[in-house]
């Protein structure tokens, strides 16, 4: 039967939010409902729809994509949140709401790379100007802001390089000057992270990483402070013909059920693996936001309830490319692939140095991402003790 009370406790919120047994003849799970056509009754109740309200056209939504939502929006303290086909469809579905031509962004200098091409390019052919902003300036944000600004967004921890942004100073000062602020909360999720608590006013996630959880979807999710941010998000989102899809959004919502028992799981074996790593004499520096030397370190302390699975390493001066490749091509257990979240380890290249502008990375300084997935440490030290071994004679020979 459907949970009659309101509950906040996360775990909770996760297994009984955005189901309805009641309407579904008992049904547990929420069921996939494929549709393109919805017919009305009556003329007057199909001239009468209300905008972003029940369910009119395929595309733009189905009590599938519905019960994915309203269950995100509960564990995030959103008003409403909004489903679409990919994580970079929720990046560019909730920017583009809040500008046109002649107006200006500020972007985290460390955002996720697609976010940051799709400034450089699309956004940069609307005549939209972006700066990229140290990712550590905090209050001094002000500086930067222009009359023109409309947009101020954040990634925290920031992709590959992992520093953390002061959220309640900036988004401190992008109020005042009538900014909206957009944080990418994918790393963290709803548990780890409130952005609604911290002053943000659009919460964006890759769903295919966390939410998901198992490495077979896509999926996007934006979720809104309130009834007038949800408007103008869902509305760029229409216009711009971005949904999820049935069987996606329920693949997503199945995921979310055990969201926050793989998060512990993650967080535990990746900060084990972090200090394991420290102790490697192969390994200059591990960025991973709850060690006390990453930068923004005291920002995560202060904001963060907890970490998750991802997070880099730099190797040593010195290393060859070379090196690196016998390293990585011969990983057991690791994956080398793209994306994360999903129940496998991922070990890929990073290149901060291809994407950094405000704050430029070293060329020589050679960052390995990697994702801790579910398997046992002792493996997964092995399997990397083992990586280091070929490094060393691959670096010696």
């Amino acid at each position: 039967m459907t949970a009659k009370k309101t509950y906040t406790r996360p775990d909770t919120v996760l297994a009984v939010a955005g189901r309805d047994p009641d309407n579904n003849f008992g049904i547990v799970n929420p069921p996939v409902y494929h549709a393109s056509t919805i017919l009305s009754p009556t003329m007057e109740k199909f001239e009468n729809r209300v905008p972003f309200e029940g369910f009119g056209y395929g595309r733009n939504g189905t009590p599938t994509q519905k019960a994915l939502e309203d269950a995100v929006a509960a564990i995030e303290g959103a008003h409403r949140s909004i489903a679409v086909q990919s994580g970079l469809a929720a990046v560019t579905g909730a920017i583009v709401g809040f500008l046109k031509t002649g107006d200006h962004m500020l972007l985290t200098d460390n955002c996720y790379g697609p976010a940051r091409r799709f400034a450089n390019t699309t956004l940069k052919g609307f005549g939209v100007e972006t700066t990229f902003f140290d990712p550590m300036i905090g209050a001094g944000i002000e500086k930067l802001i222009k009359p023109n600004t409309k947009v101020v967004y954040l990634e925290a921890p920031g992709s590959q390089t992992f520093e953390v942004q002061d959220v309640d100073a900036i988004a401190a000062v992008a109020k005042k000057h009538g900014a909206a602020v957009l944080i990418d909360n994918t790393w963290a999720t709803p548990l780890y992270f409130k952005p609604f608590d911290h002053g943000c006013d659009l919460s964006i996630h890759a769903g295919t990483k966390y939410i998901v959880g198992h490495s077979d979807a896509m999926m996007g999710i934006i979720s809104c402070r309130d009834r007038a941010m949800f408007e103008v998000a869902k509305t760029a989102c229409q216009n711009f013909g971005c949904h999820a899809a049935p069987d996606d959004s329920y693949l997503a919502l199945r995921g979310l059920r055990t969201m926050a028992v793989r998060l512990r799981h993650h967080e535990k074996s990746g900060l084990t693996i972090a200090h394991w790593l420290k102790t490697r004499p192969e390994v200059d520096k591990v960025l991973h936001p709850a060690l006390p030397d990453c930068p923004g370190h005291e920002n995560w302390k202060k904001q963060f309830k907890g970490s998750s699975g991802l997070f880099s390493f730099t190797l040593r001066d010195g290393t060859s490319k070379k090196a690196v490749a016998a390293m990585l091509d011969g990983m057991d257990i690791f994956g080398m692939g793209a994306s994360w979240g999903g129940y496998e380890s991922l070990l890929i290249p990073a290149h901060p140095d291809n994407y950094r502008s405000a704050v430029p990375w070293p060329k020589d300084k050679h960052v390995l991402r990697v994702h801790i997935g579910l398997e046992d440490v002792e493996d997964l030290k092995t399997d990397l003790a083992e990586g280091f071994d070929r490094l060393n004679r691959a670096h010696n020979a």
